[in-house]
């Protein structure tokens, strides 16, 4: 019997997931008054939750050791250090491009279908929708809110902290915070290629084979894909429901359109102009990591299948893809920026705040910066909006943050995934301009 690919495995689970979680949601409210019904859909949820918790766990416990040894590896092997700055330009350069095009396309979707307006005045029913569900917001969503509340503006200026922790090992597996790692391995490479070849060579090899080892390991924990994808989806649908969807519907797919557009238009037309290569050819070869990025809603849990699929499937070098990779994870977020920016100007569009072009342009650099800021941050892209909404002078910002908190999921999964392509992208460019030939 012929194999089901990987990538229709987590296919499959995504719609076994969405299909069971709806049939649970519609028997659950049949059900209300049996305890002993509920408790089984429920304690169904829960299974499913705690398995998809423990396949985030699984990949989350293996990018300290993947991006430390790759970073390594791969800086260190090129046996001296020409090169490398220009490598740096060229990544940074790509990420703040293609950050601030996202951006744009979604500032042109927010402005011209207007999802917080009805016949160019505040729609009433929106913002009573808001109002609503703020209202009956959980204690849980409430006190993200009250958290992200607390963050000023200097708390970005951190960024450079962040690149030098105390405990680097500490600050990448605690906090989230890979800046750190990759900054303290970038360092150890550069140093260890200095070192007198009989020294380097034994420590190479030794970098060399534990990286070899945390990708087979990858492999291993991709077999249990489908299962995580299942646990992790199953909740987020049962829970979403369908009512504050109708009321958002606008905005939702105006986010929606926008991250197409950056996915299957602009970033396609860089891989063909600036890359020459098949921009069709690379989702195939990145299909499995936006699967993962979409299941996960995590661009750090997704990295571990994101540098597999960049090197087996797209042919890109370690050089190239230990740098660009661990730093797009935790720098570049096209998606994020371009869902803060729409998610701004959306709520400013209800309250009936006019912003002008300076303004708009205010929010834009915000977005920008913001999402690079705060990449590390749980619930990142909420602690921008309200930074940026505080700045704005919009009031009832946290009451407009708690209500998009009911649609945050979705669209936090599809950002992952336009994230996560654009940091491949990053590579392929990059590789192609470094003179590398690639698979696709």
């Amino acid at each position: 019997m012929k194999k089901v690919a990987p990538h229709w495995q987590i296919l499959i689970a995504l719609v076994l997931a969405t299909g069971t979680a709806i049939v649970f949601r519609n028997l659950s409210q049949i059900v209300a008054s049996d305890s002993t019904a509920h408790h089984f859909i429920e304690g169904v949820i829960s299974v499913g939750d705690f398995l998809g918790k423990l396949f985030i766990q699984a990949l989350k416990m293996i990018i300290v050791p993947l991006v430390a040894s790759s970073i390594i590896a791969g800086i260190a092997s090129l046996g001296e250090m020409k090169g490398f700055g220009r490598l740096g330009m060229k990544t940074l350069g790509f990420y703040m491009g293609t950050s601030f095009a996202a951006v744009l396309v979604g500032l042109v979707l927010v402005n011209t279908i207007q999802p917080g307006l009805e016949n160019g005045k505040p729609n009433a029913e929106i913002r009573e929708a808001l109002e609503q569900k703020a209202e009956g917001a959980s204690s849980n969503e409430k006190l993200k809110v009250a958290e992200a509340g607390e963050r000023k503006p200097g708390d970005y200026a951190d960024l450079f902290k962040k690149m030098i922790p105390p405990n680097v090992f500490k600050a990448a597996t605690d906090n989230g915070q890979l800046l750190g790692m990759i900054f303290f391995s970038i360092l150890f490479a550069i140093v260890m290629a200095r070192l007198p070849a009989d020294n380097m060579r034994p420590l190479l090899g030794s970098i060399q084979a534990i990286n070899d080892v945390m990708i087979r390991l990858t492999q291993w924990i991709m077999v249990f894909a489908p299962l995580g994808v299942f646990g992790l989806l199953l909740p987020v649908v049962y829970q979403s429901g369908a009512d504050i969807f109708l009321s958002l519907g606008k905005y939702f797919l105006t986010v929606l359109l926008a991250l197409s557009i950056h996915l299957f238009l602009m970033m396609p037309l860089i891989l063909r102009y600036v890359a020459r290569v098949n921009p069709w050819a690379h989702f195939r070869a990145m299909r499995m990591a936006m699967l993962t990025a979409f299941s996960t809603a995590s661009s750090a849990a997704t990295l571990p299948e994101t540098m597999l699929c960049v090197q087996k499937n797209a042919g890109v070098s370690k050089r190239v893809s230990s740098f660009t990779l661990p730093l797009g994870a935790t720098v570049n977020m096209d998606g994020t920026a371009l869902y803060e920016c729409v998610a701004v100007l959306f709520v400013a569009q209800v309250m009936g705040i006019e912003l002008g072009v300076a303004a708009q342009f205010a929010v834009v650099v915000t977005a920008l910066l913001t999402s690079i800021g705060v990449a590390g941050i749980p619930s990142a892209s909420l602690v921008a909006i309200l930074l940026i909404l505080n700045s704005s002078g919009i009031p009832n910002a946290e009451m407009a943050v708690v209500a998009l908190l009911s649609v945050d999921r979705l669209l936090d999964m599809s950002r992952t995934a336009v994230n996560i392509f654009g940091d491949s992208c990053a590579a392929v460019c990059i590789a192609k301009s470094e003179g590398e030939q690639l698979s696709i």
